[in-house]
Formats: C-alpha cells, structure tokens, sequence
C-alpha cells in the first residue's frame, strides 16, 4: 500500500493527542494530561509559527506523525528543525512510514531558505530509534538535552 503524507489538520487533533500520549508512556514511561496535550495541538495546528504537523495515511487512516518546531541558531545564522512528537502505529512499524515522514520533512527544510539543519531529542535507552535515525543519516552531535519542566503537564508513571 502506498504511504501518503500530508500536513496535519483540525479533523487530526483526536488522533494526534492520543498519539502524543501513547509516544510518551511508550517510550518515557509518563502520563500525559490529555487536556493540555489537545490544547498544545490546537494551538500548533492553529499557528504554525509555533510548530506544524504533518501525518501519514495508509488506506485512508492516519498511521503515523511528525511533527517540527524552529530553534534559531545564531551560529549558523539559520534556523533548525527540531523533530517532535514522531508517532507510528505499532501495526504500521516497519513498512516505510517513519522514513517517508522523515524524507518528508527533510525536503521541507532542504528547499526552505534559512533552514541550516534538522534536530531531534531521543531517549538515551531507545536503541531501536536510533538505529533508525542513523539509517535516516542522522548522528549524534554530542550534546545532552536539559531542562527544567514546570509545566505540571507530564507525569512520571506511578506519581
């Protein structure tokens, strides 16, 4: 079956929330509220200046997703694209999608001026999906993400 993708719409904010939410207890072992998750999908589908969507269909339901967000870098006098909420359906790994989103995304940010580069977080323990980024020509630059989360909207499993 062919793999279509397209950029994200209102009818996908159920499917991407659920998504989001499956992605984090999957591979962080955190309880996303749904409420906030729907919003911040709302709000990125609403204004692509904070991030955009985009999904990818087999037979006509929604497979998998990416998603990217802008992070300026006053190195490269460019703009990266940070990689985000990378979702595919468990019945649908390993028939091409992560890598027809990806290759999506890349020539997004390939043809548009000033983007120097793509960038994505993955966690320490998930071999798998690193394999698959280095397949993708991805590689580690050596940096440790940080951060500090007051937004008291994810939580550790069992809190």
């Amino acid at each position: 079956m062919k793999i279509e993708i397209r950029p994200a719409t209102e009818r996908d904010i159920e499917v991407i929330t659920a998504n989001n939410a499956a992605l984090a207890m999957e591979t962080e072992h955190r309880r996303l509220s749904p409420d906030i998750v729907r919003a911040g999908v709302s709000a990125a589908l609403a204004d692509p200046a904070k991030g955009r969507y985009f999904v990818a269909e087999l037979a006509g339901q929604v497979v998998g997703q990416i998603m990217h967000t802008y992070e300026w870098s006053d190195w490269r006098n460019g703009c990266f694209w940070w990689i985000q909420s990378v979702y595919v359906t468990p019945s649908a790994r390993g028939q091409g999608v992560f890598r027809r989103l990806f290759d999506h995304l890349r020539t997004l940010a390939r043809a548009e001026p000033g983007v120097c580069g793509l960038r994505l977080y993955v966690e320490r323990d998930n071999s798998r999906a690193q394999k698959t980024y280095r397949q993708c020509g991805l590689m580690d630059p050596g940096y440790f993400v940080m951060e500090d989360d007051f937004s008291g909207a994810v939580a550790q499993v069992g809190s």
